[in-house]
């Protein structure tokens, strides 16, 4: 069964000069256990589905189901706090917080706090493969390679099983850009999750599961 849906999203961006089609009636579904890969030329589309998916904005038509029910019918705002965890290129760690307080940050958002969202936040540390002395540096004292990863902790802390990645590849060497596939791969595989990754990529699109090309707002499904 599928965790997230998408049935015939059109999205429109307008102002008083001109409309842009940035979507035009999008059909796909993702389930739990694989990668998928969106890929496509700057400006088809895939950055602003992964927005549409991560409950940043609406569908001008159509609608997104996460779980069977409609983005448009539930409280966006939980609905990142609690059900969209997303991985970014520039990995968007809060500089003034320890690795620890960046990693537990989003349990402390759902009320969980103090020595079990510490305890939490070692064990992630831990599954990403970085040492438990990491926990208390600030992110500016860690390679891009390690931030990833920490910013990978943080979206599991979020406790849901849909993971979207916007480019996480994109500001690392080839060594530690393979370690991050390696993991949103065992996160798929083993863990269970639903990992979308929107990426230029080709190794990511090579190891994918099920790889989904944009083009000029439109969505087609591609071997793998």
């Amino acid at each position: 069964m599928s965790i997230l849906e998408v049935h015939g999203v059109t999205y429109r961006y307008e102002n008083k000069y001109q409309t842009v089609n940035a979507l035009n009636g999008v059909d796909c579904a993702f389930e739990e256990g694989q990668l998928y890969a969106l890929v496509g030329k700057s400006g088809s589309g895939k950055s602003t589905l992964l927005s549409l998916m991560a409950g940043l904005m609406l569908p001008t038509e159509g609608e997104i189901l996460f779980e069977g029910k409609a983005t448009a019918s539930i409280n966006l705002n939980r609905y990142r706090r609690e059900n969209a965890a997303v991985i970014y290129q520039s990995f968007r760690l809060l500089p003034l917080l320890t690795v620890s307080e960046n990693v537990t940050y989003p349990m402390e958002l759902r009320g969980f706090k103090g020595k079990q969202a510490r305890e939490k936040a070692a064990e992630l540390i831990a599954r990403v493969g970085l040492p438990e002395t990491v926990l208390n540096r600030f992110p500016d004292m860690l390679s891009g390679g390690e931030q990833q990863r920490v910013a990978v902790a943080r979206a599991m802390s979020m406790d849901t099983k849909l993971l979207l990645a916007d480019e996480p590849t994109g500001n690392l060497d080839t060594e530690n850009s393979r370690l991050i596939i390696d993991l949103l791969l065992k996160l798929a595989h083993e863990d269970g999750y639903c990992v979308v990754v929107v990426t230029h990529d080709l190794d990511i699109a090579a190891r994918a599961d099920r790889v989904f090309r944009m083009r000029d707002g439109k969505l087609a499904p591609e071997e793998s």
